[in-house]
Parts: C-alpha cells; sequence; structure tokens
C-alpha cells in the first residue's frame, strides 16, 4: 500500500521502540524523515526507504 506522508501524521512502524510504543509522529519529511516518538518524546533520523519499507499503518491528524 502506498501512502502519502505529511508533517505532523502519525505512523506506526513494524517494530516497537525501546520504551514500548510502535507510534511515531512526522516532524519532517524528504529523503530523510524525523520521527518523534509517541511514547517518550525521543528523535530520531531515518531514511524514507526504511520508514516507507516498515509502515504498518497511517493515521492523519
Amino acid at each position: 500500500m502506498t501512502y502519502i506522508y505529511e508533517v505532523g501524521d502519525i505512523v506506526k512502524l513494524k517494530k516497537p521502540h525501546p520504551c514500548g510504543s510502535q507510534e511515531w509522529e512526522i516532524l519532517r519529511v524528504g529523503a530523510d524523515f524525523r520521527l518523534k516518538c509517541m511514547g517518550c518524546g525521543h528523535q530520531v533520523m531515518i531514511a524514507r526507504r526504511l520508514v516507507e519499507k516498515n509502515t504498518r499503518n497511517l493515521r492523519k491528524p
């Protein structure tokens, strides 16, 4: 399934963050995504290809 990613969307990824949350808020979209964990607030930069591959669900605000 092809998703349209936008800033503010919530993505559910395949593997959980060590804090236990699987949901991430998109803060930046481009070749890399900046994601913020909805559980603990940790921010990471991840390659677009990895986000697209591991997305299980996309929720618009």
